[in-house]
């Protein structure tokens, strides 16, 4: 989706995506006549004080980032939350993007539905954006485009998964929820998004998925993406659980940037909008 203003400029080949959440945003350049990311960063907000509205948090990463006030031919912002849904093109109607969302999430009448479409997979993703972060951008960075980090997230999933049979399940991992996502052949087998609190919530929940889609623990491949790490208690627990675990292959990624395989695979999103 986009929204634009009158900002108007000559082309200069660079791009901005802007990745955020309640907890914070991270940022990179493009170089688009290269193809190749030139900056990256990542700053997280302090939440602790509640009385503190997100536009003041953004103001201040805006005043320390100079490369956020820079100009650019293109804008994308890309809304991290759990928050979304995926809905078949068949099955789609944009007057009534509410319904879709019900029965996954706590929806209310004043909410702002939004859907980005993924046409190589005919299907929908349907979402509950940030309107407050986007009234804050449109008035400091003019026109820009938007997405669901899902959508994006499924769609390269979808991708990489051209040729195998196989079914593999990826889990993207953030700080307060993390998607499971479970691809055969560029086909969607299931997409859903869930809350945990320890590191046996995150294993029932992927043993669980596994259960209903028949996945023998001995023998499905899961991938890991995001914030989780080898030293991380959560990837313990599955390692235990889970024969065949290991973090995606980003190396095709990363032959465009020179980031780590680790900055890769937390920010397999960004780097790819």
């Amino acid at each position: 989706m986009s929204l634009q203003s009158l900002n108007i400029t000559s082309k200069n080949y660079k791009k901005l995506s802007i990745q955020v959440s309640l907890n914070g945003l991270s940022f990179c350049c493009f170089d688009t006549l290269n193809n190749v990311i030139t900056t990256m960063k990542e700053v997280q907000f302090d939440t602790s004080n509640k009385t503190i509205k997100i536009e003041e948090l953004l103001a201040d990463v805006f005043k320390n980032n100079a490369e956020l006030k820079h100009t650019y031919d293109e804008i994308m912002v890309i809304h991290t939350n759990n928050l979304s849904t995926f809905v078949p093109s068949a099955l789609f109607d944009e007057n009534y993007l509410g319904s879709y969302l019900q029965y996954t999430t706590k929806v209310f009448e004043t909410d702002f539905f939004a859907y980005d479409q993924v046409s190589n997979y005919q299907m929908n993703s349907v979402y509950i954006p940030y309107i407050n972060i986007n009234n804050f951008l449109i008035d400091n960075v003019g026109s820009f485009d938007y997405k669901h980090a899902n959508s994006i997230l499924v769609e390269k999933l979808l991708d990489a998964s051209r040729n195998n049979d196989e079914k593999k399940m990826v889990v993207n991992f953030n700080p307060d929820h993390f998607e499971v996502i479970v691809v055969q052949n560029q086909k969607l087998l299931l997409f859903n998004s869930f809350e945990y609190n320890t590191p046996e919530d995150f294993l029932y929940y992927l043993l669980f998925t596994a259960e209903q889609l028949s996945l023998n623990p001995e023998a499905f491949q899961l991938d890991l993406l995001g914030t989780i790490s080898e030293n991380d208690p959560f990837y313990a627990i599955a390692y235990k659980y889970i024969r065949n675990i290991s973090f995606l292959d980003v190396s095709t990624l990363q032959e465009k940037n020179n980031f780590s395989t680790a900055q890769n695979q937390k920010h397999y999103i960004l780097f790819q909008s």
